[in-house]
């Protein structure tokens, strides 16, 4: 191949589109700098499958293969477990131990992880699959209870949904607003002054008080270096600060703050009921002679089909996961009527400024105790302050 002898272009040439330097033969000298450029023009150009949302996107990027050898052993070890009582009792008695050891041995390091809230949809739906398949056919389930155990699943999820719409974050614009709205309050109770009674004067004043003595208590985040409020946490598997932190729920893959703490309980109640009365319905259907307490400790001829054995096996997982998710409900209730939060007893007990009450179910700080009756009234009127703009969808997973 024969190369033939370019003339270069001159820099007005409307033919020169870029300012590189030509060689004799017409080639660029900077190939490398085209080569990056190209190369990002790549990474930001959009996928060609414009109809893939942006929700699918951030399953996809967020997916992880750990998670794929529980999705496929749990059914096995469920079935292998129905094979015979003893077996029954091994396996789901080490179940909880093998899959914390699994998770710790796959996820070294501290992040959000999909891990446990696609382990508790799974087997939630895996739950109410095998209701469907295995139980109504028998025919001892009513319309009625049928519709409310699929209620009690859609509610479950919807519930979930809501909890995982933001935990309340904390925004550097927020001191700001507090501010301009503390200032905004001032000028107004200073013009309003002269109208207002006596015995009004002095409840603004107590309400000014309040408002500047938790003004005084903001802090700056040694992490976030922002201002934050009282009782606000950074989340270091979040990596941002959040309002009344409470805790990062790993079974929902967010924190549990300000925004959504009563949409979490909610949650765990609307599960709760869910899972006890689904329990209660395969229990009465595989041994409609015993009662329920005694059906989960001894249920003659269940094994003698495998699916009857299934559902009995499933019974008793499902009463392990209501057993762990009760005795969570129990804490936060104790938690909520003394006015602390997760977050704030384990810095007590750290710093030795608390007392265990009820045989140790609670940590009473009693900072910021009001009385059983307000702090319930506190938490069930308490309102999320930020500013932050609304989580996307994208937030949800």
């Amino acid at each position: 191949m024969k190369w033939e002898k370019l003339k270069p272009p001159e820099p007005d040439d409307p033919m020169c589109c870029c300012e590189c330097d030509i060689d004799q033969y017409g080639c660029c000298c900077d190939c490398e700098d085209l080569d990056e450029a190209f190369n990002r023009w790549l990474k930001d150009r959009p996928p060609k499958g414009g109809c893939q949302s942006s929700v699918c996107g951030a399953i996809i990027d967020r997916l992880e293969i750990s998670m794929i050898p529980v999705l496929l052993l749990l059914p096995l070890l469920l079935r292998v477990a129905a094979l015979h009582y003893l077996l029954g009792i091994i396996i789901l008695t080490a179940l909880p131990g093998l899959v914390l050891w699994y998770y710790y041995a796959t996820h070294r390091k501290k992040r959000p992880t999909l891990f446990f809230l696609t382990l508790a949809l799974f087997s939630l739906f895996y739950m109410y699959y095998l209701f469907i398949t295995e139980i109504l056919p028998r025919g001892d389930v009513s319309q009625l209870e049928q519709c409310a155990v699929t209620t009690g699943v859609i509610l479950t999820v919807v519930c979930l949904i809501h909890t995982k719409r933001g935990p309340g974050l904390v925004t550097t614009s927020l001191h700001e607003a507090h501010s301009h709205c503390q200032e905004a309050d001032k000028n107004s109770t200073q013009r309003n002054g002269f109208i207002q009674s006596g015995a009004s004067s002095e409840i603004g004043a107590e309400l000014q008080t309040t408002k500047e003595a938790l003004t005084a208590k903001w802090s700056t985040c040694p992490v976030c270096k922002i201002m934050r409020l009282p009782r606000t946490g950074h989340c270091r598997t979040c990596g941002s600060c959040v309002q009344r932190l409470d805790h990062h729920c790993i079974w929902i893959n967010s924190c549990v703050g300000q925004a959504n703490h009563r949409s979490f309980l909610l949650t765990l109640s609307v599960f709760l009921l869910t899972s006890l009365y689904g329990i209660s319905v395969v229990l009465r259907t595989l041994c409609p002679r015993q009662y329920l307490v005694t059906a989960l400790l001894y249920c003659p001829g269940v094994y003698s089909q495998s699916s009857m054995a299934l559902c009995f096996t499933c019974a008793w997982y499902s009463s392990i996961v209501t057993g762990g998710l009760l005795y969570l409900l129990v804490g936060q209730v104790l938690n909520i009527s003394f006015n602390v939060t997760e977050r704030e007893a384990q810095l007590a007990l750290r710093n030795k400024t608390g007392q265990r009450r009820l045989w140790g179910l609670v940590i009473d700080t009693g900072e910021y105790s009001r009385g059983f009756y307000q702090n319930w009234v506190e938490f069930l009127t308490m309102a999320d302050a930020s500013l932050s703009p609304r989580s996307s969808l994208t937030d949800l997973v």
